[in-house]
């Protein structure tokens, strides 16, 4: 039975499914790589009962583990009460109220009001538009350009692909958005020439992952996001942040740019907000953003969309954040990032085409190289490989091969040390296999 479902299945998504970001040509002669029919903490399973690792949080975002009753039971009686009423021409609801209120206690420095979305790829659209409307409302509205890093990813809607900083993503479409440029994303010195070079006085905003994460989990240096905040002040340029993989707790602290010291005037945000349970996103604007807004305004602000402020997302998204704060999971991302740091630095011993390894709470890199001394690359990436290796043995990871050959990390906020040995045992055992089927072999 479970065979003839599978095929059945696989027919059907072959057929009417066309999947996110992925390979068509695979899908329509493969079929799924996988069907997943439950989740339970840090594993998933699929339809044929095999158990899986799921070392990426599905998308960086399942931080709390999949099969919380809590958010089951919370979301059962909201939906029985409220599941969804506009928030346009000011109608409200106490979830969204609630969570705006929550959000603006935890995040950094005078962030204090909320706009709410969907997703991330909404909210750094949302982001860019409030950043031009922002500077129409002050009267310079030359300010339009949007500068954001090279490796950076930022979404698929129309303002975020564009400010996204992986030309393939630019690719995929024509006609690109214009006043969008980008400068090295380990240059805080770029920055600065870039913003001379288009002139100060046509840039509305400047936006950056804490840690960028699709571009291969890259760290910035330590002073990176100082000098940034600092150019910003120095042209009067609007600095957004984009928390939406770094955000609740993912990096060891509850946003990423907390690590640097530094207060941006806007932060997107997503996915750990619920963890994934139902969609939901927001930005939060600094009090002096919101002020001005309030007194500037004349008229409707002409941006929104359906489920902003959806009651049922919201109060998922409170449950969620209790369960963070409850189960000290930021302080557990920390944790276990510098466990899983310790664990990458024992392999790279182990393996010499392992190049850098890097984590910043429970977000973590594992390059691989053909020579450590000079970086240079296998003419074929070994990643793509080893994440199937990985898979087979019950691990789902990532791999990045824009200009780089790296294996990615996010695993959900819950994982003990335990679960951590258990990925590490796998990593070994899969690495072991490269070495004697590829890399002897070249």
């Amino acid at each position: 039975m479970t065979i003839q479902l599978k095929e059945e299945l696989k027919t059907l998504d072959q057929k009417h499914f066309l999947h996110p970001t992925t390979s068509i040509e695979q899908q329509q002669t493969q079929g799924p790589a996988a069907i997943f029919t439950e989740g339970n903490g840090i594993y998933l399973k699929d339809i044929e009962g095999n158990i899986y690792i799921d070392g990426m949080s599905s998308l960086w975002n399942v931080n709390i583990g999949h099969g919380r009753k809590e958010i089951a039971e919370v979301a059962k009686e909201q939906i029985s009460t409220l599941a969804f009423s506009s928030c346009f021409a000011s109608f409200s609801n106490e979830p969204a109220i609630r969570l705006s209120t929550k959000i603006a206690s935890l995040t950094p420095g005078d962030l204090n009001t909320v706009f709410f979305t969907s997703g991330g790829s909404e909210s750094n659209d949302t982001a860019i538009k409030l950043a031009r409307h922002y500077w129409l409302l002050k009267g310079q509205p030359a300010r339009q350009k949007i500068i954001s890093r090279t490796h950076s990813y930022h979404g698929v809607a129309m303002g975020a692909t564009n400010a996204t900083g992986l030309q393939a993503f630019r690719d995929f479409t024509n006609s690109h958005a214009p006043d969008f440029h980008y400068v090295y994303s380990e240059s805080a010195r770029n920055l600065r020439e870039t913003i001379e070079a288009l002139g100060p006085e046509t840039v509305a905003a400047f936006i950056s992952e804490p840690v960028q994460g699709a571009g291969g989990v890259n760290i910035p240096q330590k002073d990176y996001f100082k000098e940034v905040r600092k150019i910003c002040d120095e042209y009067g340029i609007l600095f957004i942040a984009d928390e939406v993989i770094t955000g609740f707790g993912r990096t060891g602290k509850f946003f990423g740019m907390e690590h640097y010291g530094v207060v941006p005037d806007m932060m997107s945000f997503a996915k750990g907000v619920s963890s994934g349970y139902v969609q939901l996103g927001g930005v939060a604007i600094s009090e002096k953003l919101h002020q001005d807004l309030c007194e500037l305004s004349k008229g409707t602000l002409m941006h929104g969309y359906t489920y902003s402020g959806h009651a049922l997302a919201c109060q998922v998204g409170l449950k969620n954040i209790e369960i963070i704060e409850r189960e000290n999971l930021v302080e557990n991302a920390e944790k276990m990032g510098n466990a899983l740091l310790e664990g990458f630095r024992a392999l790279q011993e182990k393996y010499s085409f392992i190049g850098r390894v890097r984590t910043l709470g429970l977000l973590g890199a594992i390059e691989l190289v053909k020579s450590r001394e000079t970086g240079e690359l296998f003419e074929s990436p070994l990643s793509p490989i080893f994440v199937q290796e990985t898979m087979k043995r019950g691990l789902i990871l990532r791999t990045v091969t824009y200009d780089q050959d790296t294996v990615v990390f996010s695993p959900p906020l819950i994982l003990s040390k335990v679960e951590l040995d258990e990925m590490l045992r796998i990593l070994d055992e899969t690495f072991e296999h490269i070495r004697k089927t590829i890399v002897e072999k070249q």
